[in-house]
């Protein structure tokens, strides 16, 4: 049975840099960069541009291409031979035996062995529901009409009517933060037919501040993706016009094979770890944004993947010590 050095599950920013770095450590790296429909649920699919790093705006896909850049001189490069990258496979199974070695299924039904994991299965933000359907959202989603991280894309909104679609104290705070920031003429809360759960705080600053709060269902949006125009929210009773919206109602957490292996999770589902993305399974490593109490960014993801194969880099190479060569 192969046993691998390093297995990285998940193809954005942190699994990409998490390969980058297991194999330029010189260790012996899977890469399970997930098939096509992974690709779809991710944030890095959806994500055209990417303002707030350097050198990623002229880029279609701002996250996607260039780490196809690096993996594609990854391949060719002088450490080739420890890269093994299973294009368009994802991880459906992951376990780990008693003496400490993964297990992993790939979507073909193929099982593979590795001595540590850095999973970089990330999240994905909840869209909301227009008449039933996430479609109507999609032509206006992270185009600079419909936006969803306040750190990547609140600038947008500077002197701008808006709209938070969000009805939790959450949702509240991020239509307040912008607000303050960027001096919003007008902005108004739609909670698409839920009851708003807002906290006493917010509920004083966004009466403060003038905030319209509309919590019938929006049954339609007027603009045109295309033309990059976006117009209003339109409900039973009444249309709201805006210049550019955020959508505040949470993320999806992809923690399945983290819960596989009964990793320690956060309240809201995310992997709780140590500084070096240490989980609680001894092995398994996560990086970007599935790590509880970090930025969801790009930079910080290649951070945390940087931290966590350093570390597993330093464990092998500590075993290796103590390990007789024909044992290794």
């Amino acid at each position: 049975m192969k046993i691998y050095d390093v297995a990285v599950i998940g193809g954005g920013s942190a699994g990409v840099m998490a390969a980058i770095r297991t194999v330029l450590n010189n260790d012996e790296c899977l890469f399970f960069p997930g098939n096509s429909n992974h690709k779809k649920k991710s944030r890095a699919f959806w994500v055209t541009t990417v303002e707030n790093m350097p050198a990623h705006l002229g880029y279609k896909k701002g996250i996607e291409e260039p780490n196809k850049i690096s993996l594609d001189w990854l391949s060719t490069s002088a450490f080739s031979s420890k890269f093994h990258w299973h294009k368009n496979r994802g991880i459906i199974s992951l376990s780990q035996s008693s003496e400490g070695i993964f297990s992993l299924t790939d979507d073909k039904g193929y099982v593979y062995h590795a001595r540590y994991v850095i999973l970089c299965t990330g999240v994905m933000d909840v869209q909301p529901k227009i008449n039933d359907s996430i479609e109507p959202v999609f032509q206006y989603a992270n185009t600079q009409l419909i936006d969803y991280c306040l750190r990547c894309d609140g600038h947008h909104v500077l002197d701008k009517k808006v709209a938070i679609i969000g009805h939790s104290s959450s949702s509240a705070w991020v239509g307040i933060m912008l607000h303050e920031r960027y001096n919003c003429p007008e902005m108004t809360i739609l909670t698409n037919g839920e009851t708003p759960t807002f906290d006493d705080e917010s509920k004083a600053l966004m009466a403060r501040y003038g905030f319209k709060i509309v919590t019938e269902k929006i049954r339609s949006i007027v603009g045109n993706g295309k033309l990059k125009k976006l117009e209003s929210f339109v409900t039973d009773s009444t249309s709201t016009n805006v210049d550019i919206a955020f959508v505040a109602l949470g993320m999806i957490v992809y923690n399945e094979l983290a819960k596989m292996v009964s990793a320690e999770l956060d309240q809201r589902g995310f992997v709780v770890t140590d500084t070096k993305g240490k989980t609680s399974v001894e092995g398994l490593y996560v990086a970007g944004d599935l790590r509880a109490n970090a930025k969801k960014q790009i930079y910080t993801a290649w951070d945390h993947a940087v931290d966590a194969a350093d570390e597993i880099n330093i464990l092998i190479r500590r075993k290796k010590r103590t390990t007789p060569s024909h044992l290794s």
